[in-house]
């Protein structure tokens, strides 16, 4: 059999920030849409965590950090007693099985129905852009809603959320937080160009335009310490409804890495090319170059396998490498990797809703 412990630092144990990680295999945040409406985790979702705790490091799914921040039907959430007290479940039996896992706080921002949101209200978002597509509610698939934008003198109310959401995670007993700064939800709708139209200083310029992503980053590091926050960023996904591109890709994300630098953060996660499809980027974007801005870990993410993951990690390219669907299907994957073992694969139907089956039944113990 293949051991590719011999091939490469993969498997080996890590630092990054102040988590020492067993290997450089990272759990990527994985939506699977099998809570209940109040979003509070349960024994379920604390199998499915624990059973994939060979990770070095598991990003758990995106979390809502307040009822105005969902999307999506089904998703879980940090801002109430309730959840907190869910979430506990969950980090506990990771911990038990010697896993480490972070939070992923999100807020969607635009992309959400007046179905979701409390009193059905209109989604926010930094200006009134409607987005394009479909998203899941208690009733099924229906349009996304037209946005309103949000005032300037509401910002510090989000930023708030965001703080009381990490410290609901820290209450919760996570090792770690991600900021969700990607796939054009409510940050990256404030990065680009395209979704920003703002006329305060939240608009216009880069310097602007980056700010609320720095005040979040920063607020959230307060609450934990730099060391153990990381921050997700997508350039050049479309996402969340077809977002265009910024007008000037490497101007934008490279402002704001650069910033990010200042806090020393454990680690940037940053999905290299449209989030779960091409790896291929238009003219004059270089994803290399903006990786090489940031100073801290880096976890490389979009259609890696391990042959990709190998020769990126001997160039120095990345730190640690992020799996989502694989994980899926393969709740020991980190074993099957090292081993050379053959990976199953997930059908599509069993990647959202339901219970166990297509979740906690994937076969481990293949090693």
């Amino acid at each position: 059999m293949t051991d590719n412990q011999t091939r490469t630092d993969l498997f080996s144990p890590a630092r990054m920030g102040a988590f020492a990680l067993a290997n450089r295999i990272v759990m990527a945040p994985v939506t699977r849409s099998r809570y209940g409406e109040d979003g509070i985790p349960g024994e379920l979702h604390a199998t499915y965590y624990a059973q994939r705790a060979g990770a070095g490091l598991i990003v758990a799914e995106a979390t809502n950090i307040s009822a105005q921040g969902r999307g999506y039907a089904a998703t879980p959430g940090i801002w109430t007693d309730e959840q907190v007290e869910g979430w506990k479940k969950v980090t506990d039996a990771v911990h038990g099985a010697g896993g480490k896992i972070v939070l992923q706080l999100w807020h969607v921002g635009r992309f959400s129905s007046t179905e979701l949101q409390p009193d059905g209200e209109a989604p926010v978002a930094p200006s009134a852009i409607k987005a394009e597509g479909n998203t899941y509610t208690t009733a099924g698939f229906v349009p996304v809603s037209m946005p309103r934008a949000l005032e300037t003198n509401e910002i510090p109310g989000v930023i708030e959320q965001y703080r009381h959401a990490a410290r609901n995670a820290r209450r919760a007993g996570f090792d770690g937080v991600e900021v969700h700064s990607a796939n054009s939800y409510l940050l990256d709708q404030f990065l680009r160009d395209s979704t920003n139209h703002r006329t305060d200083h939240y608009g216009g310029s880069v310097e602007n335009r980056t700010r609320l992503t720095l005040e979040v980053t920063e607020a959230v590091a307060e609450i934990w310490g730099s060391d153990r926050v990381g921050i997700r960023l997508s350039p050049v996904s479309p996402d969340a409804g077809n977002t265009p591109l910024d007008s000037n890709v490497m101007a934008t994300y490279g402002h704001l890495i650069q910033q990010l630098n200042r806090f020393k953060l454990a680690y940037m996660h940053f999905v290299e090319g449209a989030t779960g499809g091409s790896r291929n980027v238009s003219a004059g974007v270089d994803l290399d170059h903006l990786r090489a801005l940031f100073t801290g870990a880096y976890i490389g993410n979009n259609s890696y396998d391990l042959d990709l993951a190998i020769a990126r990690r001997a160039d120095k390219k990345i730190d640690a490498v992020a799996f989502g669907r694989l994980f899926i299907s393969n709740p020991d994957l980190v074993e099957r990797l090292r081993r050379g073992k053959e990976l199953a694969i997930a059908p599509r139907e069993s990647y959202y809703n339901g219970g166990a089956k297509g979740y906690t039944d994937w076969p481990a113990g293949t090693c």
